[in-house]
């Protein structure tokens, strides 16, 4: 809402958070959506590539458009980092801002051994998610905004109409008293959280029949959070939700993220030994009872996610869409209609389904293999996923 107007362009990626779809239902921007690279075998998808930013930008401007911001998600859930610094350069010769969605990424700026913030690598606006790594309670987040490209009259003004005019003090008190802990010792208070995620992968890596995701794992990103663990037992032939259940009733072990083809667990300030042992023992007993390989059981999800992303058609904005007619069909007489519902697995927040767009066979397809597989599913106005509400 502070860098667009009811019809400008925003350029974004297609899997960007659910809350970047409702922006721009607020705003009236018009999306300009970029495929992130995506990893088969893990069915994760990556980020976003400078060369993808600058082909947008070209593909509007001869369109007779120019893009009023750029959207970045970085890190994604999976702690898969974009070259932000390259982006900025790249948007910046076009006089357009950027914008980033760091949700994930708030603790970069306290220890040397993180990636790179957004802020240090010349973004304009970064959002960070106070809550997921560090201590602060959750729903307590920060805005930070850099530069001269954004007014921040208007960030204030859109603030002001979003937020609440009673704010929760135990809110804020809670992002102080966060920000005062990182600063007794910015330095070093990551150390032990470090040195805890480098002793998890060094015992994970050894476990037969379990991979862990890396900085090798995609070919244009070789910066990961080191903080995040993405652990895939598929060549033991179990999804990721049910790697989840067994792990829950063996070592009570709650994951930050459940898919399909992996778990994503979180270090973090309060991890300690014990958690790291436990972890890694729920995993040994995994794969001691499991037999494997199963790969051709496991090789038939992955492919199913990275589908659900293609032939992605636009018929209009999401603000259109949004405030259009709509009437309930059945879930399979949906296909080829246009969607009146945004639809996501939760977490991680990533929309299937967004109003405005052609509903396909492979969105439903793998909406219907999380629910099978146990994951669950936000924004269906049916639970149940027997119907859905289209345009008309």
């Amino acid at each position: 809402m502070a860098t667009c107007c009811p019809g400008d362009s925003l350029i974004l990626p297609r899997n960007c958070h659910v809350s970047a779809i409702s922006g721009m239902v607020l705003s009236g921007a018009v999306p300009k959506y970029m495929i992130p690279e995506f990893n088969c075998d893990w069915g994760i998808a990556g980020g976003i590539t400078p060369l993808q930013v600058e082909h947008a930008i070209k593909e509007l401007q001869l369109e007779g458009r120019k893009a009023a911001a750029v959207f970045v998600t970085s890190p994604t859930y999976h702690g898969v980092c974009s070259n932000l610094r390259e982006i900025c350069r790249v948007s910046h010769s076009h006089d357009i801002p950027v914008i980033v969605d760091e949700a994930h990424g708030a603790h970069f700026a306290f220890h040397p051994e993180f990636p790179e913030p957004a802020l240090h690598q010349g973004v304009d606006i970064a959002v960070q998610s106070t809550h997921k790594v560090l201590c602060s309670l959750t729903q307590s987040s920060m805005l930070h905004v850099s530069g001269d490209k954004v007014d921040k009259e208007r960030v204030s003004a859109c603030l002001r109409t979003l937020q609440s005019t009673s704010p929760s003090y135990l809110l804020l008190a809670s992002l102080d008293a966060a920000r005062a802990q990182l600063s007794d010792k910015k330095d070093t208070v990551f150390n032990n959280a470090l040195d805890l995620a480098t002793k998890a992968r060094t015992s994970i890596t050894n476990i037969p029949g379990i991979s862990l995701i890396g900085s090798s794992s995609f070919s244009n990103f070789s910066t990961v959070d080191p903080l995040r663990l993405t652990v895939g037992a598929r060549e033991l032939g179990l999804s990721g939700f049910e790697a989840d259940e067994r792990l829950y009733a063996d070592q009570g072990i709650v994951p930050e993220l459940v898919e399909s083809n992996s778990i994503t667990l979180t270090i973090n300030l309060g991890t300690c030994e014990e958690h790291i042992q436990r972890l890694v023992s729920g995993l040994k007993r995994l794969s001691s009872e499991v037999s494997f390989p199963i790969l051709p059981k496991a090789s038939g999800r992955m492919s199913v996610k990275a589908d659900a992303f293609v032939n992605i058609s636009l018929t209009s904005t999401p603000r259109e869409a949004f405030f259009a007619k709509k009437g309930r069909v059945d879930i399979r007489d949906s296909v080829g209609q246009v969607s009146g519902e945004l639809i996501c697995p939760y977490p991680p927040g990533v929309p299937l389904l967004i109003p405005g767009e052609i509903i396909t066979h492979e969105a439903l397809d793998y909406l219907e293999l999380v629910v099978r597989q146990g994951g669950s599913i936000t924004g269906a106005s049916d639970p149940e996923l027997s119907s859905i509400f289209v345009c008309i």
